[in-house]
């Protein structure tokens, strides 16, 4: 166990903020991603809300965490798709 995982207590929920251009696809794209990590991801675990002008998606994942590896190693794939933006 090192210092971070001393914030965390393991196995937790945990909640996962993605955002990207609102497309009809990005949506599918963050939960397929997410479920190589958290095969369990249910569809209540999942919200999306549109920005206010409708160009931007935010999705957040509430994910059952049981590690920090496990979060770090999906935080590293979302970061790595092009269509993620934050």
């Amino acid at each position: 166990m090192n210092d971070t995982d001393e914030l965390f207590d393991f196995p937790c929920d945990f909640p996962v903020k993605v955002m990207g251009r609102r497309d009809g696809a990005f949506e599918a794209r963050v939960v397929m991603i997410a479920r190589r990590h958290f095969p369990d991801l249910g569809e209540g675990a999942v919200r999306s809300r549109a920005s206010r002008d409708g160009n931007y998606l935010a999705v957040t994942l509430t994910v059952r965490a049981e590690s920090r590896a496990q979060l770090d190693a999906l935080y590293r794939e979302l970061t790595a798709d092009s269509a993620v933006l934050m």
